[in-house]
């Protein structure tokens, strides 16, 4: 196993969703930003949410984050790993997601799987009222649901600009 930290939350002062996922693939470390595998379904659904082109280099993908009040980061910010699967994390250090919640207007937190889900329950369990399990977007899981995601969505933006797949 091989040693890894996770990457730097993305959020300002006006993110209200934060999306947490459980720790960066290969693919994504290789990229050097979240959701760096081509295969899995983050990009396409949220882009496609907000019906806009996936940006095709990191600095639009956290412009994009940051245009419509989305938070992003992962639970485990550092660990020993090999390859990209969720039950291969060992010896993880847990993010303090206080550190986004309480600097911002954070009003919903969808986890991007089980793994996020059940350490944020263990650690940081204040946050629970707000959170939601969400079907994780990894091209492993045979159970995503993009409607499931599309929902949680359009309960956290206004109707407008900021909802433009939502019945309005």
């Amino acid at each position: 196993m091989s040693r890894f930290g996770g990457f730097a939350p993305v959020y300002d002062e006006n993110s209200r969703v934060l999306i947490l996922g459980s720790f960066p693939s290969v693919m994504s470390r290789a990229e050097g930003f979240y959701y760096g595998n081509p295969r899995n379904r983050f990009w396409k659904m949220l882009c496609g949410f907000f019906q806009e082109e996936i940006p095709p280099k990191i600095e639009g993908k956290r412009d994009f984050l940051l245009r419509h009040g989305i938070a992003v980061w992962d639970m485990v910010t550092e660990c020993d790993i090999v390859g990209s699967a969720d039950d291969r994390i060992r010896g993880e250090y847990v993010a303090d997601i206080g550190i986004i919640c309480g600097h911002t207007p954070i009003r919903c937190v969808l986890c991007n799987g089980t793994k996020s889900y059940e350490l944020l329950q263990e650690h940081c369990p204040e946050y629970l009222p707000i959170a939601r399990k969400m079907p994780s977007t990894s091209p492993a899981n045979p159970r995503y649901r993009e409607e499931v995601w599309y929902a949680a969505l359009c309960e956290n933006f206004e109707k407008g600009v900021d909802k433009p797949l939502c019945l309005r």
